[in-house]
């Protein structure tokens, strides 16, 4: 077999079966988010329930989604030192096992006046998971090779969307049939069975870190954190791919205004719940289906799916406007669908050309970084979309098309300085290829 050959089987695109029947770590990892996203929508959808049927304020509904994201950009900078100084293996299973025990608490909440209780665990329960999602995005280019990357990214996308279009839908159900206790157990045993799975896989032993001078700093991790950032500034393509799900998260306010919809302009059933897990559900397929078709459009090449990235964010604004405008509401499920066809497609692709382009001891803290920031951004995102709703009155269709508008930005500006970071990066290895053959 010639050299070219050999080169080409070496790079050849791996389907997405072959990767889960071949390769047996990656399968438990893959399991073990199955279960445990599901879990989390029924979980979601029945916090969501309880706090309309409770208050019927979108102002907070809003409060519960800026308190699933500020854990993460609070804890951020310290998950991404450890997650790249300890084991991920263990981070993970630990993280599973404590959100098991607090997602329990949300079973004593029965009054408006307990709605604190709510807001309080939800925190703690995205503190753990702070921790949990770093470890597991770094860790996955150690149990795939670099021909599995993009299809390993493209199935743990479609799993989210797949396990938010059937949990939100049976979340949905089940709480309006059982009511809220069973999704909250359900989602207790899902993290359990999470870390099972996590228990199985087997992560290749990583290289020893430098030994140095403990000090006040490197103890906090302050020092590691200012090693990370000095590492992504001198490298603006980095830093350009880590700021594509925080530009992404600008629109997050959607995920307060979907609530409203389903219980306010599209309500199915007697109930909120049920109207709000459809939404849901064509949310999730809208986020199946968008890498799935991006592979096999751009194909796996960074040129492309850089390209693609500033289409994604056009997509995505350009079908929130038309959800925002929409009175039938298949057609507002398909545009909502059409919208997040665009954000799965820029997370995929993003995260892909961080995990290739990022060394593996810095991986944890840049993607940490890039979890503290859009947890960031969508915490701002809903916090003005409830006070757009609440205190200023604004319509929802009005402040969706809002959200859709604005989105289309992070699109212009990729497009307009792409350019620009890619000469940047090709200067930088230039003088660095010319001091090596110095030295």
């Amino acid at each position: 077999m010639s050299k070219s050959i050999r080169e080409l089987e070496a790079h050849a695109s791996v389907g997405y079966i072959e990767l889960i029947r071949g390769n047996r770590n990656f399968r438990n990892l893959w399991l073990g988010q199955v279960v445990s996203q599901m879990g989390d929508w029924f979980d979601t959808i029945a916090l969501i329930a309880i706090i309309l049927n409770l208050t019927g304020s979108g102002r907070n509904v809003s409060l519960l989604m800026i308190a699933r994201f500020v854990p993460s950009f609070v804890f951020g900078p310290l998950s991404g030192v450890v997650a790249d100084r300890f084991s991920r293996r263990t981070i993970m299973i630990l993280s599973d096992l404590l959100r098991a025990l607090v997602v329990l608490g949300f079973l004593l909440v029965r009054r408006a006046d307990q709605l604190w209780l709510i807001y309080v665990l939800t925190v703690l329960q995205l503190v753990f998971s702070t921790f949990f999602e770093p470890a597991r995005t770094a860790a996955v280019p150690s149990i795939v090779s670099d021909r599995e990357l993009l299809p390993a990214n493209a199935i743990s996308s479609v799993t989210w969307s797949a396990m938010l279009t059937i949990g939100a839908a049976i979340g949905g159900v089940v709480t309006g049939l059982f009511g809220t206790k069973a999704a909250f157990l359900l989602d207790s045993l899902s993290f359990v069975a999470s870390a099972a799975f996590i228990a199985s896989v087997r992560f290749p032993k990583r290289p020893p870190r430098v030994r140095t001078k403990l000090s006040l700093g490197k103890a906090l991790g302050i020092t590691d954190t200012v090693e990370g950032m000095r590492y992504v500034k001198h490298r603006p393509r980095v830093l350009a791919m880590l700021l594509v799900k925080p530009a992404w998260g600008l629109g997050g306010g959607i995920l307060t205004l979907l609530p409203v919809f389903g219980a306010k302009i599209f309500p199915v059933g007697r109930g909120a719940a049920t109207g709000i897990g459809v939404l849901f559900a064509a949310r999730g397929i809208g986020t199946a289906v968008g890498p799935i078709v991006a592979r096999r459009i751009a194909g796996e090449g960074r040129a492309r799916m850089q390209a693609s990235i500033g289409i994604a964010f056009l997509i995505g604004g350009a079908f929130y406007v038309a959800f925002g405008t929409a009175t039938s509401f298949l057609f507002a499920l398909l545009v909502l669908g059409l919208a997040h066809t665009g954000g799965s497609i820029l997370w995929v692709f993003s995260t892909v050309l961080l995990q290739r382009g990022v060394e593996d001891r810095f991986r944890g803290r840049v993607f940490a970084a890039e979890l503290a920031l859009l947890t960031l951004t969508m915490a701002a995102s809903n916090y003005f979309t409830g006070e757009l709703l609440d205190r200023f009155g604004w319509s929802p269709r009005v402040v969706t098309m809002g959200i859709g508008i604005f989105f289309l930005i992070p699109g212009v500006l990729w497009f307009a300085t792409q350019r620009w970071w890619d000469r940047v990066e090709s200067k930088e290895v230039r003088a660095k290829s010319e001091e090596q053959l110095i030295t």
